[in-house]
């Protein structure tokens, strides 16, 4: 039988045979990272970074990890409430308001961490006719256009808000995309610069950066999509997502690098004592119900999943846009990091369960 490793019941063996079993039943293209006490257990590269010339995936390749990046935008936010600049209870139109005037004066920098601002998004996610609604989004507003944080706006200033500031949490990127201006504002410096330099650059996440789908960034994967028609059964991702990150989403990573975060964010290579507690400490519940046993609860740009007893199981983030699929988790009793990148749509759960289950059981 196959050796378990340690008191905790993990057993290396059944992860391998999860990611090879899920890999192969889902043609998964991309990469997966196992760490333990931030040594690698487990690395494997699956498919094409380029379809088009024959590159394969390796465990170097970078991917864009959509919505994961929101956890560095929210690191950048608490950097600069613990060094005095901003607080939490500020209202957030003070820092945004050139950009937003007419913004909730009662939402807080606090309520666009947490999602609790209730304010309209860019693009509504969950809705029911979600495709409808994106293709009708982009026939009227180009995606291409949408290259930096200040661009998005006017596709939801004038949206009516969803709730009063503070009532519930209601997944939203726009709170995001303000944050990020408020970085800008506060720091006089881009975005990227200022995640660059005090976020990825302290946590030792060395090949990451702000690559854009027209640029040619080395070592990245195109994303496909999978298509309905054609002569192929792919295509790729260029006309289908934004072309460059924003503070919402879309910084481009390895998967040592995603792993590389979450070590330096929990040993205080980011934030100090004090404001690494209130980073990883869970802040409104994302809903009512439990979803595989877990409760739901999202902090600073990371969601962390409780069992019965209010432990935290584990906390991280998930990124999905068209051509491209993340993971980013952290399991606390193990002491693992998990990174899963992929560059096919909708690809990176199966195996993101798959690698959860093998470490926690089913």
């Amino acid at each position: 039988m196959a050796r378990t490793d340690g008191a905790d019941g993990f057993d290396p063996a059944v992860l391998e045979e999860a990611v090879s079993r899920t890999a192969e039943a889902g043609q998964f293209s991309g990469t997966v990272r196992v760490t333990r006490g931030g040594e690698p257990l487990l690395t494997r590269a699956f498919g094409s970074a380029s379809r088009r010339w024959s590159v394969p995936n390796t465990p170097d390749t970078r991917f864009r990890v959509a919505s994961v990046a929101k956890a560095f935008t929210a690191v950048a936010v608490l950097q600069l409430v613990e060094r005095g600049r901003i607080r939490l209870d500020d209202a957030l139109v003070d820092h945004v308001g050139g950009h937003m005037p007419r913004l909730d004066p009662r939402v807080t920098v606090l309520h666009a961490l947490t999602m609790t601002s209730g304010i309209g998004d860019w693009f509504e996610e969950g809705g029911e006719n979600g495709e409808e609604e994106w293709a009708a989004l982009t026939a009227s507003h180009p995606l291409y256009l949408l290259r930096g944080n200040a661009d998005y706006v006017p596709l939801f200033a004038d949206k009516k808000p969803h709730f009063p500031p503070g009532e519930r949490h209601l997944y939203n990127g726009a709170g995001y995309i303000l944050l990020g201006l408020l970085l800008e504002t506060v720091t006089g410096r881009s975005f990227e610069d200022t995640v660059t330099d005090e976020v990825f650059t302290p946590a030792g996440m060395n090949t990451a950066g702000f690559v854009a789908l027209d640029e040619l960034g080395p070592g990245v994967a195109e994303g496909y999509l999978t298509a309905a028609d054609g002569p192929t059964p792919y295509r790729t991702n260029h006309y289908a997502t934004t072309p460059r990150a924003a503070a919402d989403g879309g910084s481009t990573c390895s998967a040592a690098d995603l792993t590389s975060f979450a070590r330096a964010l929990r040993h205080g290579r980011l934030l100090d004592e004090e404001t690494t507690r209130l980073a990883l400490t869970p802040q409104v519940a994302e809903r009512e119900e439990k979803v595989r046993g877990y409760r739901w609860m999202y902090g600073f740009g990371l969601t962390h999943l409780l069992d019965d007893e209010g432990n935290t199981v584990r906390w991280g983030h998930t990124g999905e846009e068209d051509g491209v699929s993340a993971r980013l988790y952290h399991y606390p009793r193990h002491d693992m990091d998990v990174a899963v990148l992929a560059n096919v749509s909708w690809s990176a759960g199966d195996m993101g369960w798959a690698v959860h289950d093998a470490i926690v059981g089913t």
